[in-house]
């Protein structure tokens, strides 16, 4: 007689759901539970959970594409501006005042535009091979250049239109069951996003691909369509997400899409995903955006006060809210997406709740899984080939093997192309004194983001941090009346300060350079508009403007009478900034290129399991680079303050593009182990120079004066960045000048394969 198994109970499917989305559940009620304790206005009412599902609904869409790139082991920064580019170009083909055609055309642009933003992410990352961070944070650049250009900073509305195309815009109303359309669009986007996942093949795949990427093509997966479709699919979410702004909005500003990307990852990651890859369910993510949402809302919504106020002698209560300041909800954002990230090795894999639960019951802890030994990191980087040359005894063949040659040259020839455009302007000290004050900031954020990039890492922040510094030494100046030097002295300790924590969350807990950075740009930069309040600051002491004004004004300050002759000439034009930058880069450079500080910086980015056994103390090493790098930062800020005589919440504003690019272009490499302080300064004079031809009022011959707006600017740097990387990865890769040289002197060219699975 043969046994009968008991059926066994049922379970829910681990695929799609676990303990993890109980407990963001349960977090969520005691979150409404709060806000309602401190605002029973708002979120005591039935009104409090649609909003905030209405308001999560395009969260939640593009949480769904966002984790399979995650899943992947990938990241899309660029979801926020990719939004804000399909409002855009919806309301551009829509609109009555531009091209004017129907929803069916404008919807049908918006579907190609995403599927093409997805298909050039994912070639760049797969084919190209560029770090995802940096192909999809330029997407962001140049998505957000594209939104401002073709707007001209502007809004587009068109709601006498809207009423002739009720099917699409209802989208964006509420319906006959008491709830926003845009709510049940983004159930079905979840319910569908998470059988796809936890159900079908390409969520097998995606898991396979983000776990192990290698085994998975040895498995026979296609590895590198997965990951294109995961980003095709991202964008494609962000898309939708776009076209449901547009119907709610009837319309598009120029700020669409701004800073959703930081929100978008941050639900997934609290919603269980692993930035290792290999781990993630779109539920959990929807429940994360919910969250996030939440928490937004409670921030935002602040807190019923009553204040009394005197007015002719009689005391009358006024009802207030107290918020919280500008700048408060990115700077907790951010500090909640470190926080999530370190979740996953520090409390998941290490079963710390597990463990925590059986020390309660005195049992024995269950035992922490092994995910894995450390293998032999391979060498980093890659000769690109010209050393060979470089022991050419012809000079000139010897400096066009240098990596930074090209940065060089490029200078020289932009140089030429402005003075060619206008000679009555270009050669003038005016303009060359405009140049070097620009040059300067640039050129002092790409000193210690050198250290940064040779070393391996990245460093997101530097724009934020030059923000925090500026708004800590005005702030000082102009609220506590701090003297110039301790004015100075408390900007350089924020910098610091943000440089620290980044070290720290980098090399201390050992997250990703990109994710601890990225959180920090949205913290420095958050909490620089919180200390300011979001108001522009002035009217402080001019000895602290004299750090960023011309030797000849600091002569005149001091009563000293003006030089003449050459010396004069160059006190009108060098700045004081100049001279302290080229202080700082000189002994930088020093240091970088003929100490062994310098060559401990080359050898953790080319290799750093390499330089642990050599004794090299790595940690060390990227330690200081970072903090070097923040310091640079903080004196930019502190500069950028005494030169302005003010300080704006949005200074600083891309300049972490800028700085990237220029040290990208000046031959370092992204991914680590090269990198001269000669090559950098030269890359950021080129980007200073193409920002400053690109802002010429050029005059043509029949008098018309051409001026291209400041907001295709930003674009066209996106695009040097990107063409900067992949020259990096072909020089890497095909080494043409080892190839030059086998071909010159009939030599076999000694270039390694590559492995067919890499």
């Amino acid at each position: 007689m043969t046994d009968v198994l008991p059926r066994p109970a049922w379970r829910r499917p681990g695929e799609l759901v676990g303990a993890w989305e109980a407990g963001l559940l349960a977090m969520m009620a005691l979150l409404f539970v709060a806000g309602a304790v401190l605002n029973p206005a708002f979120f005591g009412t039935t009104d409090a959970l649609h909003a905030l599902f209405r308001d999560s609904a395009r969260v939640a869409v593009m949480a769904v594409g966002m984790t399979f790139v995650i899943a992947n082991k990938d990241l899309d920064l660029s979801v926020g501006s990719t939004l804000g580019l399909v409002a855009v170009v919806f309301s551009i083909v829509f609109d009555p005042n531009r091209m004017d055609m129907g929803v069916v055309p404008a919807i049908a642009v918006c579907v190609a535009l995403g599927t093409l933003i997805g298909v050039i992410n994912g070639v760049l990352v797969t084919y190209l091979r560029v770090p995802a961070f940096i192909a999809t944070l330029t997407m962001l650049f140049i998505g957000r250049g594209l939104v401002l250009g073709l707007t001209s900073g502007r809004s587009v509305l068109y709601p006498i239109k809207a009423r002739d195309y009720e099917a699409f815009f209802q989208l964006g109303e509420t319906n006959g069951w008491g709830f926003n359309n845009q709510i049940a669009i983004a159930l079905i986007c979840v319910a569908v996003g998470a059988v796809v996942l936890g159900k079908t093949r390409w969520g097998y795949e995606t898991m396979a691909t983000g776990g192990n990427e290698q085994a998975a093509k040895y498995a026979g997966i296609p590895t590198t369509l997965v990951r294109i479709r995961a980003y095709v699919l991202s964008s494609l979410c962000a898309t939708l997400a776009g076209l449901m702004t547009v119907a709610q909005d009837k319309g598009v500003t120029s700020q669409a899409g701004l800073l959703t990307e930081l929100m978008v990852i941050a639900a997934v990651i609290v919603g269980g995903a692993s930035i290792l890859g290999g781990r993630g369910r779109v539920i959990g993510s929807f429940l994360g955006a919910l969250l996030i949402v939440l928490i937004n809302k409670v921030l935002r919504e602040g807190v019923p006060i009553t204040r009394i106020v005197e007015i002719g002698g009689q005391k009358i209560e006024v009802n207030a809210v107290s918020t919280l300041p500008a700048g408060a909800v990115p700077a907790f954002i951010g500090t909640l997406l470190i926080v999530a990230v370190l979740i996953e090795p520090y409390v998941i894999r290490r079963r710390l709740l597990a463990r925590l639960w059986a020390r309660l019951r005195n049992r024995p802890p269950p035992p922490i899984p092994d995910v894995g030994g450390i293998a032999l990191v391979g060498a980093q980087t890659r000769t690109s080939g010209g050393g060979e040359l470089s022991l050419s005894t012809n000079p000139l063949v010897r400096f066009l093997a240098r990596r930074d040659a090209l940065a060089i040259l490029l200078t020289v020839t932009l140089w030429l192309i402005g003075l060619a455009l206008r000679p009555d302007y270009w050669w003038h000290l005016s303009n060359s004194f405009a140049i070097l004050l620009n040059y300067t900031e640039l050129a002092l954020l790409t000193v210690g983001l050198t250290y940064v990039i040779a070393c391996g890492d990245i460093d997101l922040s530097v724009g934020a941090v030059l923000a925090l510094a500026g708004s800590a030494a005005a702030y000082g100046l102009k609220v506590l009346g701090l003297d110039p030097a301790s004015a100075m002295a408390l900007g350089l300790f924020a910098g610091l300060l943000a440089a620290s924590v980044n070290a720290l969350v980098t090399v201390g807990f050992g997250l990703p350079s990109f994710i601890a950075t990225l959180g920090m740009f949205y913290i420095a930069r958050g909490v620089a508009a919180w200390i300011v309040s979001g108001q522009q600051l002035t009217g402080w002491s001019e000895g602290f403007n004299l750090i960023g004004r011309k030797v000849g004004d600091i002569l005149d300050y001091g009563g000293i009478a003006p030089p003449g002759g050459w010396f004069g000439a160059l006190a009108d034009v060098v700045s004081v900034q100049t001279v302290w930058l080229l202080v700082v880069a000189g002994i930088a450079g020093i240091v970088l290129a003929r100490t062994t500080i310098g060559q401990a910086v080359y050898a953790t980015g080319g290799n750093r399991r390499a330089a642990d056994y050599a004794g090299i103390n790595t940690n060390r090493v990227r330690i200081m680079a970072l903090l070097l790098c923040g310091f640079c930062a903080a004196m930019a800020g502190v500069i950028n303050v005494a030169y302005f005589r003010s300080f704006n919440p949005v200074a600083g504003q891309f300049r972490e593009l800028d700085a990237i690019a220029a040290v990208i272009i000046g031959g370092g490499s992204i991914f680590g182990g090269y990198g001269t302080m000669l090559g950098s300064l030269a890359g950021a004079a080129v980007i200073t120079l193409v920002r400053a031809i690109l802002q010429l009022n050029i005059v043509t011959a029949s008098g018309e004066s051409i001026v291209l707006p400041q907001h295709w600017v930003n674009v066209i740097i996106g695009l040097i960045l990107i063409f900067s990387v992949l020259t990096d990865i072909w020089l890497r890769q095909s080494r043409p000048l080892a190839r030059l040289v086998a071909a010159l002197t009939g030599r076999k060219p000694d270039i390694p394969r590559r492995h067919p699975h890499a």
